[in-house]
């Protein structure tokens, strides 16, 4: 009997115990989810590091140095004639800068020389030049011929060439093939409609003749920029220019 009642205390002392290996059981699973955790909290906390602008380079490609200095041949004495070495200043967009504006002037010079040679070879246009100024009435000399042009009509020159350099840089931009000369076109293209072979005679050319004669234009604006210089300096000093006869 007593036997029996002691078991009976037991059976009921264990019901309220707290079992040990649940407990154990628990704090390491708590343990683990801490620990996988803490790595995401310390990610979370740490300075986002911003990547650094990576330089891509423009987005367009402007005619290399070596292009621009291969045509026209240029070569003397077994280099590249460039005394001051200015093919070596600034980029490939400097060098094709001075290429365009080289050929513009060129033309510009070539213009000019003709002009002046003409009014020195006694050419005249019909017709009045302003309102009681014949054309029959300019003189000769170049410089003086311009100082009898009236300053309108020497404004209206200078207005009409800003004009073309204008539309000329516009067009270069907008209808430019391969873009504007800076940007991958080509540099000394004229762009004015109808300012250049307007009757379309180098539509029937070669590409070997067209390059023949862009090397030719080059050449001899060089040519008549020192020549339209030289009688520019003999007019306004005379002595200045060696074997010059007036003009």
């Amino acid at each position: 009997m007593k036997l029996a009642v002691l078991t009976t205390l037991l059976a009921g002392a264990s019901a309220f115990t707290v079992p040990s290996s649940p407990a154990f059981t628990t704090k390491i699973a708590m343990s683990e989810v801490a620990a996988e955790e803490a790595p995401v909290a310390a990610e979370e906390d740490a300075p986002v590091e911003e990547a650094a602008p990576v330089d891509l380079g423009p987005s367009y490609t402007c005619i290399s140095k070596e292009a621009i200095m291969a045509s026209p041949n240029t070569i003397e004495f077994g280099k590249v004639w460039d005394p001051l070495g200015l093919a070596e200043v600034g980029s490939d967009e400097t060098l094709a800068w001075y290429r365009h504006s080289e050929i513009k002037h060129g033309r510009v010079a070539m213009a000019a020389f003709v002009g002046w040679w003409a009014v020195g070879a006694g050419f005249r246009l019909p017709g009045e030049l302003s309102h009681g100024l014949n054309f029959d009435s300019i003189p000769s000399k170049g410089l003086e011929a311009w100082d009898a042009v009236p300053g309108w009509g020497k404004a209206q020159m200078l207005i009409f060439a800003g004009l073309i350099e204008f539309h000329d840089e516009l067009f270069h931009s907008r209808r430019g093939e391969g873009g504007h000369y800076l940007r991958g076109g080509t540099p000394g293209k004229n762009m004015v409609p109808g300012l250049y072979d307007p009757a379309g005679f180098s539509k029937r050319r070669s590409e070997d003749a067209k390059a023949r004669g862009r090397d030719s234009e080059i050449k001899n604006g060089r040519l008549a920029m020192i020549g339209i210089a030289g009688l520019f300096a003999a007019s306004a000093i005379e002595g200045s220019v060696p074997l010059q006869p007036p003009c």
